[in-house]
This record gives structure tokens, sequence and C-alpha cells, in this order.
């Protein structure tokens, strides 16, 4: 790699990290020396990037400084792929179409000598021969951003149909199934419900009954109540 390549690398690990980074930790990844590190961060604080931290405590890079963005590695458009190909194998329609969308965004605006990392990526993943149903979720995704209810006729095993208001929390998915995870008054708890049996939706003009961030935390707290429950027994 070369220097001026290392430079940027170790600002963009920086800036993606909420906590020190140690100078042992950036030469692992970079696959480096740490006595070449310390002189790469000597380097850019020369430059005066303002970088805080000191040897042994590890770095971070200020909150206040705007690092303009920087073009793809082959190493990241091959991740991106990857990524896409992994996204639009999810038994979500919207989602799908999304990481169609994102590659294309992506062609369109790096250098013609990048193209071949999207096109022939040297990554990839087997054919997807599964034929899982792709529902739409755009409406249930709606109603998590915005806070909303939503009124759903949900189809159980059996085949019984319910009707159910929901405080929507997140959509889950696995690779057979997309799941809504979602406080249910019906029932007075959290329930998951298997996007694939719902029969229809309908986003309620009315708030779930407290904020987003406060319904996912205590659907976190329940999760992990009921995972401890599971393993004692």
């Amino acid at each position: 790699m070369r220097r001026a390549d290392r430079l940027f690398q170790i600002l963009q690990i920086l800036r993606r990290s909420t906590r020190p980074v140690t100078a042992a930790r950036l030469a692992e990844e970079l696959e480096v020396s740490t006595r070449t590190i310390y002189r790469d961060i000597a380097d850019l604080a020369g430059q005066r990037i303002p970088l805080v931290g000191e040897a042994g405590s590890g770095y971070i890079l200020s909150s206040d400084y705007d690092m303009p963005p920087l073009m793809f590695t082959a190493e990241e458009l091959e991740a991106v792929f990857l990524g896409a190909e992994l996204v639009r194998r999810l038994p979500d329609a919207t989602l799908a179409n999304n990481a169609s969308d994102v590659l294309a965004k992506i062609a369109s605006v790096i250098p013609a000598r990048l193209l071949g990392y999207l096109s022939y990526s040297a990554v990839g993943l087997k054919p997807d021969e599964s034929g899982n149903v792709k529902p739409d979720t755009r409406k249930i995704r709606t109603a998590i951003r915005e806070g909303k209810k939503i009124l759903l006729e949900y189809g159980s095993a059996s085949g019984d149909i319910t009707k159910r208001t929901i405080w929507p929390v997140m959509l889950g998915y696995d690779q057979t199934c997309c799941l809504l995870i979602g406080w249910c008054e019906l029932r007075g708890t959290f329930r998951h419900f298997r996007v694939d049996r719902i029969r229809h939706a309908a986003i309620l003009n009315e708030n779930i009954g407290t904020n987003r961030n406060e319904l996912r935390n205590r659907w976190e707290r329940w999760r992990d109540k009921e995972m401890k429950q599971l393993n004692a027994e």
C-alpha cells in the first residue's frame, strides 16, 4: 500500500470508530508495524489533522473534522457488491430493489476503471434457488420511521385471521422469512409476526404510546429476558 493511501485509510478507520483506536490495532488492520503507524500519526498531526490521543491509549479523530469523501477502493467495492447481493436474497421485495438501486448509483459515479469490480467482482454467492416469496414492506417501514401504529389482518399457521393493532419496532430478517417485531395491543406484550402471513396492513393516524427509541429499548429488555428463560430451561 502506498504511504498516501495508508494515511487516508488510517483516517477512514478513525472516522468509523467511536472509541480510541490503538496503534497496534491500526497496524494489524493495515498489515504494517506499529513503528510505521506512529510515524504516520506524526505525519497526520503535522498536517494539522485533529487527532486526539497518545501512544498506548489510542487515537480518535476529532468530531469537528470534516473529511471529504474518498473514492472507493477495489476491496470496498467488492464489499458493497457482496452486501447488496445478500440484501437482494432477503425475503423483502422493497429492499431487494433498493440494493439494486444503490449499485446503479455507485456505478454511475465511479471511474470507468473501477466498474469491473462491480460487474466482475472477485466475490459472489451461489445461485439463489430458494424461491422465497418477497413481500412489499414499504408501508410497514414507513410506519416504523414515523412512529405510527399499524392495524394488521394476520393469518396464523392454522389459517385463523385476527385483527391486531401493533406498535412496530423493526423488521427482522433471515434467509427464509421477514418478521415484523412489535408491541401487540391484543396480547399486551411483544410479538413477532411473519410478514408473509399479513393479509392486510393499514397505517393508523395514531402515534405509538412512547418514542421510538424507548420502544426499541423495551423490546430489547423483553428479548433478553425471554432468552435467559429459554437458556435456563
